[in-house]
């Protein structure tokens, strides 16, 4: 499985963007299917997940201001994000929830396909 996002530019506070995401090679559909970010310095968190069944969840530092989404196609997901903060810049990835693993090296770790980055201008 190949997970690429995209959609992630420059805008400034108060802006919008839209990000897309493809879980290429995927056969099934991933239930609970999620966005993340990663901040410079900082850790990753878990900013929303759509649940197959139509259910979501958002970060409280997103509530209200980000939208997830299932696409048509299968494990294609979007983020609608609004109001844009300054501290909404991060590069953000889809995953699943919990995250991808895969083995590198003889051990499992979680796997991260291609960020798209949003940076935010106050």
């Amino acid at each position: 499985v190949q997970l690429q996002a995209s959609g992630g530019g420059l805008v400034q506070a108060g802006g919008s963007l839209k990000l897309s995401c493809a879980a290429y090679g995927a056969t099934i559909s991933i239930n609970r299917i999620a966005w993340y970010r990663q901040a410079s310095g900082k850790q990753r968190e878990l900013v929303a997940v759509a649940y197959s069944g139509g259910g979501t969840h958002y970060a409280d530092s997103v509530k209200g201001r980000f939208t997830i989404s299932r696409g048509d196609a299968l494990n294609t997901v979007y983020l609608q994000m609004n109001s844009l903060k300054p501290d909404d810049t991060a590069v953000y990835y889809c995953n699943s929830d919990p995250p991808l693993s895969t083995v590198v090296a003889g051990k499992i770790v979680d796997y991260w396909g291609r960020g798209t980055l949003v940076t935010v201008s106050s």
